[in-house]
């Protein structure tokens, strides 16, 4: 039966895995991975022998069509990014939405997204927020700065650990310097830590502190 499956795969911790996505990832015709070397190490763990192929951002536009024509053969595939739920800030839109478009099912498992724990852990209001995800590294950031100015809902971000400075000090900049943020980082993993504060006083924290992992900033909005 073609069908795709969505699944979420561990954001540090590899036991944040449900064993629904471990059995689905055993029955596939075929896993596609954002990184073939990331998701084997995960196989390995769960004992899966299931055959990999890569999917990411790089080679999606060209391996799209051959996949899609596999799915409507009647095989099944599971698609997996190298940490979280495909499609939010990974590779994974560009085949749903062609599986849309090709009346192949579709069915995305509940699963590890590592702004959800950000969130509820931040201290602000979580009940109404707005997910913006990396912010333009260059062209369209200050655009996009701007418009956020008047967002009255708590706002979450992605950074890496190499602009996490820089987008602190736009954010003390755009949106005062007394604005709460809640920066998290390594979520699950060992190393997990989060910093709560004003922004100013988070980015000094930062700008003493060496940067590592990948990080979830969370803004409180406009009051």
């Amino acid at each position: 039966m073609s069908k795709l499956y969505i699944i979420p795969t561990p954001i540090g911790n590899l036991e944040d895995i449900t064993l629904r996505a471990i059995r689905l990832l055993k029955e596939a015709d075929l896993v596609l991975a954002e990184d073939t070397r990331t998701t084997k190490k995960l196989f390995v763990n769960y004992n899966i022998d299931t055959t990999l192929a890569s999917f990411h951002m790089h080679n999606e536009h060209r391996v799209l069509a051959e996949f899609i024509n596999r799915l409507k053969a009647g095989k099944t595939f599971a698609l997996v990014s190298d940490a979280g739920t495909p499609g939010i800030s990974d590779p994974g839109f560009l085949l749903v939405r062609e599986c849309v478009k090709n009346n192949i099912e579709i069915e995305c498992l509940p699963g590890a997204t590592a702004f959800v724990p950000a969130l509820v852990n931040s201290g602000l209001p979580s009940e109404k927020f707005i997910f913006e995800g990396f912010l333009p590294t260059k062209k369209g950031r200050q655009t996009r700065l701007k418009l956020l100015l008047e967002e009255e809902r708590t706002m979450i971000f992605y950074e890496s650990p190499h602009r996490i400075v820089k987008t602190l000090s736009q954010f003390a900049e755009y949106f005062g310097e007394d604005r709460k943020v809640s920066v998290s980082r390594e979520i699950s993993k060992m190393f997990e830590e989060t910093k709560r504060g004003k922004a100013k006083e988070v980015l000094i924290y930062f700008e003493e502190t060496k940067p590592k992992g990948e990080f979830v900033i969370v803004v409180e909005g406009k009051k």
